[in-house]
């Protein structure tokens, strides 16, 4: 069976994996070396014992992090951490990103506007035919 750590179809949902062969460890991989440094200084700054290797897959630098099962909820905090100090955001251009922000705002504006409206019509429409079948 091919190491779940190297495995060639890798989705990127998540960037860690049960130990292939201890179950009691997890390896958490990076292939980026800023990510994997913060990684490291984290790891170290709260104490957490871990196994550093590193390796090289299809022409890819991989870091590989093992970590003791018992410590698995502090270090998922850990790396939950570094990649949102190291993402990139998804529109880059400020102007871009607030220009969208505020397009989305003026159409629920404008949507939230209409219902009303429309509410407002279907209200005075019903009390018309009320008073016209009071009439007969």
């Amino acid at each position: 069976m091919e190491n779940p750590v190297d495995h060639r179809i890798d989705l990127g949902f998540v960037n860690y994996v049960q130990h292939p062969e201890n179950p009691k460890y997890i390896v958490f991989r990076f292939t980026d070396p800023k990510r994997a440094e913060s990684f490291v200084t984290e790891l170290n700054a709260q104490n957490i014992w871990h196994e550093r290797a590193e390796d090289e897959k299809r022409g890819q630098a991989i870091w590989l992090f093992a970590i003791h099962n018992k410590d698995f909820k502090k270090v998922e905090r850990i790396n939950f951490m570094v990649e949102g100090k190291h993402k990139k955001p998804l529109i880059p251009f400020k102007i871009l990103r607030y220009s969208l922000i505020l397009f989305s705002a003026v159409v629920m504006t404008l949507a939230i506007i209409g219902y009303c409206k429309a509410q407002e019509k279907l209200n005075s429409h019903n009390q018309s035919d009320t008073s016209v079948n009071k009439d007969k």
